[in-house]
């Protein structure tokens, strides 16, 4: 990796100096410099959403340190093959970790705000502004719990941490208040170009928030069963997504710095296809393998790492060696004279309607109105999973509906067993439905692994590999990690606020202690 651009990416400084210099698009439309704004306007707030929109998603090469180096390891899609990054075993690195945390402080807070200061809470433009806030903060809350959410962008020296339901139980009115919005509004086009996930799609958007307040919905279903129910049925009856026409892409841009992240680090060829991947990909003969990695370079083969290898084991043991893994997918990176080279440009994936009916399905299997059977949601999420990836043979997507195959074992330098042993077909209990559902759209997921390391941690599926060896003595090997502890920069500059949100966490400060929704 450049070790240039890591030192930059991973200090508070940089991500300030960004906030007005990085560039998503060449907005000739708007007659002021951007990085010389004195004074916000309506005029600006199209501008402003589009900075906020992107920076929700991590860009550049900010992806790596907030989550490639934590959420994607953890969530087991990867696997690190460099001696270097310690979080793969667990090691809490907080300074990689504050561009995490103040992205959406610095980056999406302050442009959100603006939106709100001047539109109208009935307005289009307020609601889209609500939702990027649920999806930014739903994101933060998930790895830390408690963190700064009431008084985010106060301007006082200490600002409170807020609990976790507090802050779910906004992202339900904010969303029910930007789906009433979209739903009566006769703007069809809002912020226009500037919109860089649908272009301002009225439509798209509805569905787009009714999909997340599902999701959010799923999300507490073991805490308060009650209120997850109202939100989910409310969602579907409001319109969630069911076609490739509604999945949420980020545009990337040609120029400056915001490049699709996944694709911008995949060059350094610093990770690759984890061994839990591997498994489940070969066992159930799956056609997405070769869309989701590509052959190791120097055996043709799909190959895997488990994750927690000793850095010893990395450097010593030749099926460990980046030249025998496989690297994500040419959708990508590719190699080009030998070289690994990145497709930075390709749109990141923001949400899908596949995962839409995958918590649908698991809505129905609690008894929700769902507007479908358990088993037909299921099977409709693998379909439109393969879709999206361009699988659209039926008879393929069809054998794999209904294959028997299960997970299998690896010919690493561990030997591991398979994986897990669920298999794709619809089973005949519910315990083993949902040990399926988890399972598809984990894999339906890929490659947000914030997402699915929070699924994974809500609903215990897929069954994971333990790490091979931890280097946190508060998560021994057997034990997985439930959160990110609150940060130094937060206890350095935020302390008072810090020692009175551990209370909230109901246990202590430690990677070890769930997170509210966190309870089985």
């Amino acid at each position: 990796m450049n070790k240039y651009i890591f030192t930059r990416w991973c200090t508070v400084l940089t991500i300030t100096c960004l906030l007005w210099t990085s560039c998503t698009k060449d907005f000739k439309e708007v007659n002021v410099d951007p990085a010389k704004l004195t004074s916000v306007g309506e005029r600006e707030l199209p501008f402003l959403f589009s900075k906020a929109e992107s920076a929700a998603s991590y860009t550049s090469y900010a992806y790596q340190v907030a989550q490639n180096l934590f959420a994607d390891l953890y969530a087991q899609y990867f696997a690190t093959t460099v001696t270097y990054f310690p979080s793969d075993r667990y090691v809490m690195r907080y300074d990689w970790l504050a561009t995490h945390w103040s992205m959406p402080y610095t980056q999406v807070v302050p442009q959100l705000q603006s939106i709100f200061e001047f539109s109208k809470p009935e307005s289009p433009e307020y609601a889209l502004a609500n939702i990027i806030w649920v999806y930014t903060f739903h994101r933060l809350t998930d790895y830390y719990g408690p963190v700064p959410y009431f008084h985010a962008g106060a301007t006082q020296k200490t600002i409170d941490y807020d609990a976790q339901d507090k802050i779910y139980e906004d992202f339900f009115k904010r969303l029910a208040a930007a789906v009433n919005t979209l739903k009566t509004t006769d703007k069809q086009n809002i912020f226009g170009s500037y919109d860089l996930i649908y272009g301002g799609s009225r439509e798209k958007w509805l569905r787009f928030a009714n999909t997340l307040r599902l999701r959010l919905a799923l999300r507490i279903s073991k805490v308060n069963a009650t209120k997850a129910r109202q939100e989910a049925e409310a969602a579907v009856a409001d319109g969630v997504m069911t076609e490739l026409a509604h999945d949420a892409y980020m545009i990337k841009s040609v120029k400056g710095t915001d490049i699709n992240g996944l694709a911008g680090i995949s060059e350094w060829n610093e990770f690759s296809m984890s061994a839990a991947m591997e498994s489940m990909l070969k066992g159930y003969k799956d056609p997405r393998l070769a869309v989701f990695f590509q052959p190791a370079a120097n055996t043709g083969k799909f190959s895997g790492i488990r994750n927690g290898v000793p850095t010893t084991a990395i450097t010593t043991n030749e099926k460990n060696k980046q030249k025998n893994l496989s690297n994500i997918g040419t959708r990508w990176v590719a190699i080009v004279d030998g070289q690994w080279v990145s497709n930075q440009t390709v749109s990141q994936d923001i949400m899908h309607a596949a995962e839409a009916y995958f918590l649908r399905a698991e809505g129905a299997l609690n008894g929700w109105n769902m507007n479908g059977t358990p088993k037909d949601l299921y099977e409709k999420g693998i379909e439109m999973s393969m879709l999206q990836w361009k699988i659209e043979d039926p008879a393929v997507i069809s054998a794999y509906i209904q294959s028997e195959g299960k997970p299998v074992a690896l010919d690493d330098y561990l030997q591991s067993p398979p994986v897990n042993q669920t298999v794709v077909k619809w089973g005949s209990n519910t315990a083993t439905q949902r040990m399926q559902i988890g399972t598809q759209k984990w894999l339906a997921l890929y490659p947000d692994g914030m997402e699915a390391w929070a699924e994974v941690r809500r609903s215990g599926y897929p069954v994971l590999y333990p790490l091979v060896s931890s280097d946190n003595s508060d998560l021994p090997v057997g034990t997985p990690i439930k959160r990110i502890p609150f940060i130094d920069l937060e206890k350095q500059t935020n302390a008072a606020a810090v020692q009175k949100a551990i209370p909230l966490l109901n246990g202590p400060d430690k990677a070890s202690t769930r997170l509210w929704w966190d309870v089985d």
